[in-house]
């Protein structure tokens, strides 16, 4: 079998490299990136060193694309994965698009030349901001949870978002970028009989994730808390209560490798992938435990909320585990500590994700 995955120097397209080179006997890998974040070229180099065959490609570009050889599945792991995108930072709106959207599309042109199948990273935050911002929530101490008591509406329940849940804009130049390229995904592989799967993922996060404020939060958080590094608590009252669910991405990576074993004869579509209720924390909850590990450390308090900060998202993953027989294997503590140990290691850390 020949993978072909896109972002491969990325944080996760990086694990799933690896992940699937030990779990699947024979298949070659082709990895491609833009190296526009300067830490990607720390992977690049270890994954080259590892054996894996790493090119300088920009999935923008349809013909950056035009000389690789055919494959059978592509792992679409290229993303600006910020909320912020577009319309915060040095990203313009149109290079988000370009990245996000043109580059899914030059992909699924590939996918159709070649008839191979195709697997995309999605994200939670095809979900609509708006309905999310008004879910009633209560505040049990310091993590924000539904009032189910409250609550009637359409894909959610005790055990979090499930996949019939509004994807009415606004989400955000992210998230809609993201939900477009989903369709047209899906569209390509009816229209051209090919296997595609769609997997909708909460954050992720281990060692060795690039952390900034805006992505990578996890990382981001324990490292700057080792370091004792500024922090502060943003929106919502400053209380720190806002919540999400984490995922590792080797457990993704156990997906992905169901599906392509699959043949395209199981059933595609969208599915959540996520850490679900049980992998789910607060910020404040974050902090207690690097305060735990690290000592104590203060943290700043900004009541103001930012656009497209939400509360509470937390996905629920049970249409994965009926389809696939999938859950998350790597528990909460496990990521945090291993992002701990690597940040240890690597003092430097915060300032090779600032420049990336």
């Amino acid at each position: 079998m020949r993978v072909l995955i896109t972002g491969a120097c990325g944080f996760v397209g990086s694990v799933i490299a690896r992940e699937l080179a030990a779990q699947i006997s024979g298949i070659e890998i082709i990895g491609i990136d833009n190296l526009s974040r300067s830490g990607s070229e720390l992977n690049r180099q270890s994954l080259r060193q590892e054996g894996f065959n790493i090119l300088h490609r920009d999935v923008r570009n349809a013909s950056d694309l035009e000389s690789l050889p055919k494959v059978d599945w592509i792992i679409d792991a290229a993303a600006n994965p910020s909320v912020l995108a577009g319309v915060s930072g040095s990203t313009t709106s149109r290079q988000l698009i370009e990245h996000n959207l043109i580059g899914t599309i030059n992909l699924l042109e590939l996918c159709k030349n070649s008839q191979c199948g195709f697997v995309m990273i999605s994200t939670s935050r095809v979900y609509s901001q708006s309905a999310l911002a008004e879910l009633p929530l209560l505040c049990t101490g310091d993590a924000f949870v539904p009032d189910m008591k409250r609550i009637d509406v359409r894909g959610i329940s005790a055990a979090g978002v499930d996949e019939t849940f509004s994807t009415n804009a606004p989400l955000s130049l992210y998230g809609a970028s993201k939900l477009a390229s989903e369709v047209l995904a899906l569209e390509y592989g009816a229209a051209f009989q090919l296997p595609v799967y769609v997997n909708r993922c909460g954050l992720l996060a281990g060692a060795g994730q690039f952390g900034k404020p805006d992505q990578g939060i996890v990382a981001f958080w324990i490292h700057a808390h080792r370091a004792r590094k500024p922090l502060k608590y943003i929106g919502f009252e400053g209380s720190g209560a806002q919540t999400r669910d984490c995922l590792h991405p080797r457990d993704l990576a156990s997906l992905m490798f169901k599906q392509m074993l699959s043949g395209g004869k199981h059933a595609g579509g969208v599915i959540n992938v996520s850490g679900g209720m049980a992998h789910s924390f607060s910020l404040a909850q974050l902090s207690d435990w690097c305060a735990a590990r690290f000592g104590a450390h203060e943290i700043g308090r900004d009541p103001r909320n930012r656009p497209f900060d939400i509360p509470w998202l937390v996905l629920d993953s049970a249409r994965a585990e009926q389809l696939w027989d999938w859950r998350p294997a790597t528990s909460l503590d496990y990521i945090f500590n291993e992002i701990a140990e690597h940040a240890a290691s690597h003092p430097e850390w915060l300032e090779v994700s600032g420049d990336s």
